[in-house]
């Protein structure tokens, strides 16, 4: 339902969005993704049909990945779009997808409140694993 919300500038407008509703990603073998992301990463169980080329994986924290086959885009790791999972840690997540096979890009990307990994999916697609960085303020009681 689209709700009226004043502008910056005073005027009314209509507000025509609301939340990302999902992030879907195009894969070639939809068993072989959903595999990959439900047991490799460890998404858990997901929603939909391998069968019918959709599946969903919903999140701890809210939102929702999506896996279709029906997309006219190629799995591609250099397409542009890139899924960013938050993970609680980082190295052991990494340890545990490296034992797994999994294509590791670059493992130790760092800035000054994150640190990220990059990797490959079942079907070459780009995944960004994403860890945030304790500010110093926490743990200080």
């Amino acid at each position: 339902m689209a709700r009226l919300v004043v502008d910056v500038d005073g005027q009314e407008r209509v507000k025509r969005f609301g939340k990302v509703a999902f992030t879907m990603c195009p894969v070639k073998d939809m068993a072989r993704a959903e595999r990959f992301y439900r047991e490799t990463l460890g998404l858990g169980p997901s929603t939909g049909s391998v069968a019918h080329g959709w599946v969903e994986f919903d999140l701890p924290n809210g939102g929702c990945f999506a896996l279709t086959t029906h997309s006219r885009s190629e799995p591609s790791a250099s397409a542009g779009g890139t899924i960013a999972f938050e993970v609680a840690d980082l190295d052991r997540l990494l340890q545990d997808i490296k034992a797994k096979g999994v294509a590791l890009l670059a493992t130790n990307i760092e800035s000054p409140v994150c640190r990220m990994a990059t990797c490959l999916d079942s079907e070459g697609n780009s995944i960004l694993l994403h860890q945030l960085k304790r500010k110093a303020t926490e743990g200080r009681g």
